[in-house]
């Protein structure tokens, strides 16, 4: 049982010094960061543009349009590190498939990309 256990000590000593580490640096900022606080610092600041009082009035349709190109090209992002790091333990046929599938889903986001900057919803005037 203590052989078992010794094999999960550097994972608790890794624990202890993130935690440590965490801690003091928390604290260290409440101790030693300047705090000036004025009412602008403290007033509520949404999407760019001041907060207003009516939850329900219209505002620009392009903080939208940039949220949500945010999220379909992090999303690539986020397909290619595991498809990187899974293809070369794949067997050659297996690998193929897999590389020339990425290209496509590539090729696609580009398609895509390439439409958006034509049609201008990239452009923030």
């Amino acid at each position: 049982m203590n052989a078992f256990l010794l094999e999960y000590l550097p994972i608790v000593i890794f624990l202890g010094i993130a935690l440590g580490l965490g801690v003091l640096f928390v604290v260290a900022a409440a101790v030693l960061a300047p705090s000036r606080p004025d009412p602008e610092k403290s007033s509520t600041y949404e999407c760019g543009f001041n907060a207003f009082d009516d939850a329900r009035m219209k505002f620009d349709v392009r903080f939208y349009l940039v949220s949500i190109l945010f999220i379909i090209f992090d999303l690539e992002v986020a397909f290619l590190f595991p498809w990187a790091v899974s293809l070369m333990k794949l067997p050659q046929a297996a690998s193929q498939f897999a590389f020339w599938s990425m290209m496509s889903f590539l090729g696609v986001l580009t398609v895509g990309f390439i439409y958006e900057w034509k049609k201008g919803a990239l452009e923030w005037e």
